[in-house]
């Protein structure tokens, strides 16, 4: 049986740099990307232009099983497709982003992805970087490395302020802190697979802490671990 792929699980609250830091790694390593927020995002989308109630079970659950969802990296990108459609920017509006935080907190939606998740890095040629929230404590509870990144409040709500100002979306600072404050409640008290480290993650604090260091640290981590397994 040949070995499976060296899984890493980065996790942490949004604006604490987990995309940013897992394009880069993936880049450089060879490793494939998986974006697990994007996966959540694009059924909230889907659940949005069908109309669905986010607390219906019965038809999120139905949706899941003609959901097609998967990931192509170029250059600095890496693009979303929903039943072969790019999303990549439409699943990262405010609206939707609120909407996924609902839709995710559903026990069904995680159990169905769950094995998706798992597929689609299992079946990278060399490794995979998998970014979200559960990475650590459910998705790969067994993952070679474990990193959990956070930051303050306030400068991850700036963070997230010039990204959406970037892309053309008009949001005040004040409304992007309200819904990150709400996003970061909902995340770490939902019943099943709440936000928190795993206990034997890597923590490292990015408020002050360039995110270029940040994956100075993690890269070396990664390939002192891959050099012992």
């Amino acid at each position: 049986m040949s070995a499976r792929p060296f899984i890493v699980a980065i996790d942490g609250p949004a604006g604490a740099g987990k995309s940013t830091v897992s394009k880069v790694l993936a880049r450089r390593l060879g490793f494939a990307l998986v974006d697990t927020g994007a996966i959540y995002r694009s059924v909230a989308l889907k659940a949005r232009r069908e109309g669905l109630a986010f607390d219906d079970d019965e038809k999120l659950g139905e949706l899941l099983s003609r959901v097609h969802i998967s990931f192509q990296v170029e250059g600095e990108d890496n693009h979303v497709f929903l039943d072969g459609e790019d999303v990549s920017g439409e699943i990262r509006t405010p609206e939707n982003s609120m909407a996924a935080s609902q839709v995710s907190s559903r026990p069904v939606v995680r159990a169905g992805l769950l094995s998706l998740q798992r597929r689609l890095a299992l079946q990278a040629p060399k490794g995979a970087i998998l970014e979200g929230r559960d990475i650590g404590t459910v998705v790969f509870p067994d993952a070679d490395a474990k990193f959990f990144l956070e930051a303050d409040p306030s400068t991850r709500a700036r963070r997230r302020f010039e990204e959406l100002f970037q892309k053309g979306v008009e949001r005040s600072l004040e409304e992007v802190l309200a819904d990150q404050i709400k996003r970061d409640q909902d995340d770490a008290s939902r019943a099943v697979a709440p936000l928190k480290p795993a206990e034997d993650a890597v923590r490292l604090d990015s408020t002050i802490m360039p995110l270029s260091e940040v994956v100075r640290v993690l890269e070396q981590t990664i390939l002192e671990r891959m050099s012992k397994r």
